[in-house]
Formats: structure tokens, C-alpha cells, sequence
């Protein structure tokens, strides 16, 4: 059982902007996650970083999600600066950083749909790779519910499709928490992100965002190439998610330059 957490022990103030930090809105925000035996992410992590596993049903399982949004009023948090707008999917692994003790996300990579790729990627060798990403959305806006929710992702590095919808019917359900809250800080509140460079050197970048409104969701048919290109999460578990969280928009800070880990 994972143990218990507060939100409010979590939330700080957000840290001041500067430099090239980047502010943004991320519209049709959702996180699809899968639970599978521990084991499916050997050799996947460097040895500083530790899988936070949950047990579910007396078994060690690891937690990696799926992140489709559209980046909105895409700018910096310091200067005025053009506003861009695109989409992106992220594939995240939920760890533990030994070193520090810090709760985060190990980044298996993203997909940009945008010229913009060219900085992330070739300037601070991010692994991120392009694709042309769409959203098919319809927002009731007297229930606050998603009627229909489409993306489709076409990339030779990570084909990908969800179809997903939300109903007053929907709860949430985290096995191997001991309530929702502790969940929702696990899955929704990690603000230190590492992964491999493209030149295999580990890198991190910070986030900042208040709490997030997420509400729970069903999913309707799902395809992660990657996950099942890489074994983690086989193409039949993907119709069998852990849980799916949605949000409209929030708003993120980004800190950068990323910077390589030691």
C-alpha cells in the first residue's frame, strides 16, 4: 500500500520566472495510466532512480502514463514573445529519485507537433520526436464533462489513438492507495522530470501548476504503439487502463535550460 499523502504538503508557491522559462496552457489534458508487473521496466531506468511501485492484489506493479494535450498560448514567462500553439503527447514512468528522495516522472519521450521541435530536440538533445497530433473534442460545458474525446497521433517513433468519454457515473478508483487524494498527488503532482538525452546522458527539467481539477473518465479504445513496441504494456492491456483523468486547461510553468544530471 502506498502511504498516505496531503495535497497541501505538496503545493508551494509558484518560483519566480526568468531567463527563457516558458508559460502555457495545456488544453484537453488527460492522463491514461496503466499498472503492470514491476519487471516490464527493467533496464529502463539508470541506477539512481527507483520504480514506485504499487501493490494491487499482492502484486508489485509499476505505474506509466499516456499525456495527450494541446499546448495553448505557448510563451515565455518573462518576456513578451510569440504565442504558439500545438499538440503533444508525453509517456511518463512514475519513480523515485534515490539521491534526493523526490517522488518525479522518468520520461520515455514525447511527441511535438510543431516547428518548434527543433529547439527541445537538436539544442538540448530532449527526446522528443515529431508528429502530426489531432484532437476531436466536444465539451459539455453544462456538465463539465467531456461528451466525446478523440487524439489521434500520427509518428513513425510513437503511432497513437485513445478515444475516451466522462459521465456523473464516473468515480474514482485507485487500488493500492489508501484514499483518493494520496492518488491524485502521486499522479498528478510530480514536478521533477528525467529521462535520456539523445546523446544517453541523463537530463531533468522542473515544472510548476497549482493543483490540478482533474475528474475521472472511461476510456472507449486506445492504441499506444510505443507501449507495445517496447513490451510494457501489451496492445489488449491497453483497453484495461489503471485510470484515466481529465482536465479542460490548466496552466503550467516551465523551467529551463534543462540541465544534465550528474
Amino acid at each position: 500500500m502506498q502511504e498516505k499523502r496531503k495535497l497541501k504538503d505538496y503545493l508551494t508557491d509558484r518560483p519566480k520566472p526568468k531567463g527563457i522559462d516558458i508559460h502555457c496552457g495545456l488544453k484537453h489534458f488527460a492522463i491514461i495510466t496503466y499498472a503492470v508487473p514491476a519487471e516490464r521496466f527493467q533496464g529502463i531506468l539508470p541506477e539512481r532512480f527507483q520504480l514506485d511501485t504499487v501493490d494491487i492484489n499482492g502484486k508489485k506493479m509499476g505505474l506509466i502514463s499516456v499525456v495527450p494535450f494541446i499546448d495553448v498560448d505557448f510563451t515565455s514567462a518573462v518576456f513578451p514573445f510569440p504565442k504558439f500553439t500545438m499538440g503533444q503527447t508525453n509517456y511518463r514512468i512514475y519513480i523515485i529519485d534515490s539521491k534526493t528522495g523526490e517522488r518525479c516522472v522518468w520520461f520515455l519521450g514525447t511527441v511535438l507537433d510543431s516547428w518548434t521541435l527543433t529547439v527541445p530536440k537538436y539544442l538540448w538533445s530532449l527526446p522528443w520526436h515529431s508528429g502530426k497530433i489531432s484532437f476531436d473534442c466536444t465539451f459539455n460545458e453544462a456538465t463539465g464533462l467531456y461528451d466525446k474525446y478523440h487524439m489521434d497521433t500520427q509518428s513513425s517513433w510513437a503511432e497513437a489513438s485513445v478515444d475516451l468519454v466522462q459521465s456523473e457515473s464516473d468515480s474514482f478508483d485507485f487500488p493500492g492507495f489508501p484514499d483518493t487524494e494520496s492518488a491524485l498527488v502521486y499522479l498528478t503532482h510530480p514536478l521533477a522530470g528525467f529521462y535520456y538525452r539523445r546523446d544517453k546522458k541523463p537530463g531533468t527539467y522542473r515544472v510548476w501548476h497549482k493543483q490540478l481539477d482533474v475528474k475521472p473518465a472511461k476510456l472507449l479504445s486506445a492504441k499506444f504503439k510505443l507501449l507495445s513496441d517496447l513490451g510494457i504494456v501489451h496492445e489488449s492491456e491497453q483497453q484495461a487502463p489503471y485510470s484515466v483523468l481529465i482536465e479542460p486547461i490548466n496552466e503550467f510553468t516551465i523551467y529551463l535550460p534543462p540541465t544534465v544530471v550528474g
